[in-house]
């Protein structure tokens, strides 16, 4: 499995497949990994990812092209994490760090 985010644009409806990779390196010994953005409105229990045996976590989401899309990693409902292979970040509101961006 690849690290990161891929993404997949169909035509014919308009939408990008966007898959998101949290790795084992990122989230080690985590039980659940969910992607928590702005296309949930930042429901932490929206999105749970799937865990692979390799440990790392994945889910594919269809989202709008032509948008930017604020998101993090929520590992184990306790640490928030940004991914490594975001396309940009943006400065977080809530302090000094920063916020993962997919651009779809």
């Amino acid at each position: 499995m690849q690290a990161g985010i891929t993404k997949e644009y169909l035509k014919e409806k308009n939408l990008c497949r966007v898959t998101f990779r949290c790795s084992r390196i990122a989230a080690p010994d985590a039980k659940n990994v969910s992607v928590v953005g702005d296309f949930n409105d930042w429901n932490v229990y929206a999105h749970r990812m799937r865990k692979f045996s390799n440990g790392d976590f994945a889910i594919t989401l269809k989202l709008r092209p032509g948008r930017e899309y604020e998101f993090q990693y929520l590992i184990d409902g306790m640490k928030w994490e940004n991914d490594r292979n975001a396309d940009k970040y943006v400065k977080s509101p809530y302090g000094e760090g920063e916020i993962s961006v997919v651009v779809a």
